[in-house]
């Protein structure tokens, strides 16, 4: 039995503790913000926060997801009130294909919750990580830049 604290609700899973915490984000809880890209920690898709940093869930066994603090993309926002990384990803329209979504967001939102207002260099550093070939590098970028300054009066 494991114990995950996983956007604000704990859940008593009867898992094996080497299970991917990918795997039962998606399967036992239903959660599909994280998706499957690899499998090999490389393309970041299956991102969630761990106790405010961004993880791959891909190869983090559940046993060591165990209380811990877990952020899914369900957890940021929803469709009615989206998060502010959320909605200015939206309103800039940096998706396209939206395999590297969840990966982007989540790695935007750990860099904001620690730097309020990164340079672009920096916000490209922090999602060198995530693989993305549609071209929307740009828009990601005013993306995050969006949601830096609504985040800031917000605070």
């Amino acid at each position: 039995m494991v114990t995950l604290s996983v956007n604000g609700k704990s859940h008593r899973l009867d898992v094996e503790p080497d299970t991917p915490l990918l795997y039962v984000l998606r399967d036992s809880l239903g959660l599909h913000g994280p998706k499957f890209g690899c499998g090999l920690d490389q393309c970041a898709t299956c991102m969630v926060l761990m106790d405010g940093d961004a993880v791959r869930t891909c190869r983090v066994p559940v046993s060591r997801a165990a209380g811990r603090k877990i952020v899914t993309l369900e957890g940021l926002g929803t469709a009615d009130k989206p998060h502010p990384i959320q909605k200015a990803f939206i309103e800039e329209r940096a998706i396209q294909c939206g395999y590297c979504l969840n990966g982007m967001i989540i790695t935007a939102k750990a860099l904001l919750d620690k730097k309020r207002n990164p340079s672009d260099r920096e916000i490209k550093q922090a999602l060198a990580g995530s693989l993305c070939r549609c071209g929307v590098h740009l828009r990601v970028i005013r993306a995050v830049k969006r949601a830096a300054v609504r985040m800031a009066k917000e605070a």
